[in-house]
């Protein structure tokens, strides 16, 4: 009984009770440090911001600064009477009031009549008014003489997450101070020394969802592990947290780019029944989707914005793959997909849809029909001084055949898209040729062609998975895959899937390389082209390489 009397919240516990131990709100710090150190002390301040973000925790520190008994300073010392007080909330000149529940005229008059007396034990009396803005019209008339020109030995600190509501005449007695939300890296780095001195063991990207779920708040993020760590029986693990917050976990988003970037619309769809046979929520996944293609957006035009080093790593490969018009264009739909989702027939069909809609409305996909103009042209764009014009043209360019590879006639031509480019049969140890014969779909699909084949006997088959795509590893997709490798082989097989640095050319990575090849050679062949130099020279033009398209 003693241990549950005893336990302290970590919100609580970890209240910052310094201004070198507060976090995220240096510009803040920074004007009271500076004015504490040159005596020069406002009668009234007020601090504005989102809840949880240090308002409350601001003024607990400067009643202790105000009133230390080592005198007024920047560092109080934290450890003599003054100071324990104000932290346990019992020093008896530190007032905090709750405008919610005081809010009429005769709750402020009372307080001012107090406010007239000199202070008990400490230098000032601190009046701390919370949620301010909910004060009615006659209470902030009865404050405003009180609060322009207050006894010398007073000090109001009012707090509020809505400045909007406060008189403009309140607002021009104060001196203004605005907390921000704090930074995702922020909050990260705060819970990691708190659960490094708690002791707790946790996963780091744990973390990050934590962080996310506060929404800029601390005491949010603080509450939240509280939470998961009774959650997780004393651990944070990132499985658990992503299953008590309810969100979309990262494997799944990743797989919708993957799928997307392949222009797999099944593999989609598994990922859209797997979050509805856990009960996901599609909202969430919208939003983290949405949230996704933003973070990529910035990596192909401002990568230094994205601090993280991991998290710009994962993302450049999916930078690289999708263009930058497709990428606003699938911010829209993922956006306008989440405002809609009230509107569909039930939230699994409304997400569908959105998917459906990424893939439909990609600018080319493989296979696709495409009728080729009798002369090739570019994009030519005109030089500023004139008149700004465009034309955009297709330039056709053969596809690559694999050396020695038997010409296939027109009827044998599939014109389904396939990601694997086509391999000699029979190759049975060349993994590209095996994954290009296997029926897969899907998950499995792509597990496969983003391995590469270390080795195989008459009882295993062993790959090599880069932990770039670790996402894709799952019981299921596992389960085709060693499935459809026994049945090609008429025998028992145990599959081994090794997650590590690849060697080799996976059959994903020789797609995109032949994919490369087919653009730098659709681009060769547009600007030698005759006409397109005749433009280029007769209007002093340049080729938007962008709108060149392999056909």
């Amino acid at each position: 009984m003693s241990n549950q009397a005893s336990y302290q919240v970590l919100a609580r516990k970890w209240r910052p009770k310094s201004f070198a131990t507060l976090v995220g709100q240096e510009h803040v710090v920074r004007a009271l440090t500076h004015a504490l150190e040159q005596q020069r002390l406002h009668h009234a301040y007020l601090f504005t911001g989102t809840r949880g973000v240090g308002k409350t925790t601001l003024a607990r520190i400067m009643a202790k600064a105000l009133n230390c008994e080592t005198g007024i300073t920047s560092t109080p010392c934290g450890v003599c009477s003054s100071c324990t007080e104000v932290d346990a909330g019992r020093f008896i000149d530190y007032i905090e009031m709750d405008a919610a529940s005081n809010r009429g005229i005769d709750d402020m008059t009372s307080l001012l009549e107090r406010a007239t007396y000199a202070p008990t034990r400490g230098r000032y009396k601190v009046y701390v008014i919370d949620e301010v803005h909910q004060l009615s019209g006659a209470a902030f008339n009865a404050m405003l003489k009180t609060l322009e020109e207050p006894p010398d030995h007073v000090k109001f600190i009012l707090a509020t997450t809505d400045p909007q509501k406060i008189p403009v005449t309140v607002l021009s007695r104060c001196l203004q101070f605005n907390l921000k939300q704090m930074p995702l890296t922020h909050i990260i780095d705060h819970l990691t020394r708190v659960l490094e001195a708690e002791q707790i063991p946790f996963e780091p990207y744990a973390l990050r969802h934590l962080a996310k779920g506060a929404a800029g708040s601390m005491r949010d993020a603080l509450s939240l592990l509280d939470q998961a760590i009774a959650h997780g029986a004393g651990r944070v693990e990132e499985e658990g947290v992503r299953a008590m917050l309810g969100t979309v976990g990262d494997e799944h988003l990743l797989a919708l780019l993957d799928a997307l970037a392949a222009q797999d619309v099944n593999s989609m769809m598994d990922v859209a029944r797997l979050m509805d046979t856990r009960s996901l929520s599609f909202d969430s996944g919208l939003q983290e989707l949405a949230t996704l293609f933003h973070r990529i957006a910035l990596i192909q035009f401002a990568p230094d914005a994205i601090l993280d080093a991991a998290e710009r790593n994962r993302l450049e490969p999916y930078a690289a793959a999708f263009d930058g018009e497709f990428l606003q264009l699938c911010y829209q739909i993922a956006i306008h997909g989440r405002d809609e989702l009230g509107l569909a027939p039930d939230e699994y069909s409304g997400f569908v849809m959105t998917l459906l809609r990424l893939h439909a409305f990609r600018p080319e996909r493989a296979g696709q029909a495409v009728a080729a103009p009798a002369q090739p042209v570019a994009a030519v764009t005109r030089p500023v001084s004139r008149p700004p014009a465009t034309v955009v043209l297709v330039a056709p360019v053969a596809s690559p055949v694999a050396p020695n590879a038997p010409h296939a006639s027109p009827s044998a031509v599939s014109p389904a898209p396939t990601f694997s480019p086509p391999v000699p049969p029979g190759a049975d140890q060349d993994w590209h040729a095996l994954v290009a014969g296997l029926s897969l779909t899907g998950m499995s699909k792509q597990l496969a062609q983003h391995c590469e084949l270390t080795k195989r006997d008459d009882s295993q088959v062993i790959l090599r998975l880069s932990p770039v795509h670790k996402h894709l590893l799952g019981k299921v997709q596992e389960d085709k895959l060693q499935g459809e490798l026994q049945n090609h082989f008429a025998r028992p097989l145990r599959l081994v899937i090794e997650v590590a640095a690849t060697a080799a050319e996976t059959p994903a990575e020789r797609h995109k390389n032949i994919q490369r090849e087919r653009q730098d050679r659709a681009i060769a062949s547009i600007e030698q082209d005759p006409f397109v130099r005749d433009i280029v020279d007769l209007f002093d033009a340049t080729i938007d390489e962008s709108t060149i398209k392999p056909i």
